[in-house]
């Protein structure tokens, strides 16, 4: 795993059209069905498009992340909502800058997140364990872990389907991808454009690569079994039905 850099600061501006609604409307969703808590863990929370908005909703939110500056980025949306929104119903966020394989609290927390496929950025099957061993040891009991990660076939789509070109008038991209089948691995190769705020003629390009890795579905409902789950559902693409094999995000749903 390697942290974000530069590439934090126009994350927000590339990542616009990511269906940030869907992931919270399932995350209540699920509580509702769990039943609500009041403290939740985000991990690998970016630059706070769920986080924040959970704490507005009254949450006590704890936010995740590995990236000095994806955490810098989330502080300063934090601060700039406007002040009546701030903290709505009481809730709160605070940041903290840890792996997700080794994350750990001063207390147990009623529910863990991990929303737009963060976690297919562990590349070990032992790394994906020590995530899920984490974080059953920082649940309360009756605790839930909710999560989503790319379908193995997604990757493959991927490659079929590259290169992604994005054209807008202050940032661009060109993104490459390359498949590793046998470990079910990508590597993205971005490279992108932002304007100069005083010349607005000219770029400034920085390259960045991003490498996912995607796991057997099966194989992650045992996992999460082993780390001492006591319930997993999997669930595809936002709804509440079974994943399929049409399914290209899987959405897990596990109970301590």
């Amino acid at each position: 795993m390697s942290s974000y850099g530069k590439f934090a600061y126009v994350y927000d501006e590339l990542m616009a059209d990511m269906p940030y609604p869907q992931w919270l409307a399932f995350a209540e969703a699920a509580w509702e069905r769990l039943g609500k808590p009041r403290t939740v863990a985000e991990l690998g929370c970016g630059t706070g498009s769920l986080t924040i908005p959970l704490a507005e909703a009254g949450y006590q939110m704890t936010g995740i992340d590995l990236s000095p500056d994806m955490l810098a980025v989330a502080r300063q949306k934090m601060e700039d909502r406007p002040r009546g929104r701030r903290f709505m119903r009481e809730g709160s966020v605070r940041w903290i800058r840890q792996d997700m394989r080794e994350w750990e609290l001063p207390e147990p927390v009623d529910s863990v997140i991990s929303f737009c496929d963060s976690l297919n950025y562990i590349l070990e099957e032992s790394d994906i364990s020590a995530v899920f061993g984490r974080t059953f040891k920082g649940l309360k009991p009756g605790g839930s872990f909710l999560f989503d990660v790319h379908h193995p076939r997604t990757l493959v789509r991927y490659e079929e389907e590259q290169p992604f070109i994005m054209d807008d008038p202050s940032v661009s991209y060109i993104w490459t991808c390359e498949l590793d089948a046998p470990r079910t691995e990508i590597e993205h190769h971005l490279s992108i454009f932002v304007q100069e705020e005083r010349e607005g003629d000219r770029y400034r390009r920085f390259e960045e690569t991003h490498v996912q890795r995607a796991y057997d579905p099966q194989w992650m409902e045992a996992a999460l079994l082993e780390a001492g789950f006591r319930e997993v559902q999997v669930y595809g693409d936002f709804e509440w039905r079974p994943a399929g094999d049409d399914t290209q995000r899987l959405f897990y749903v596990a109970v301590k």
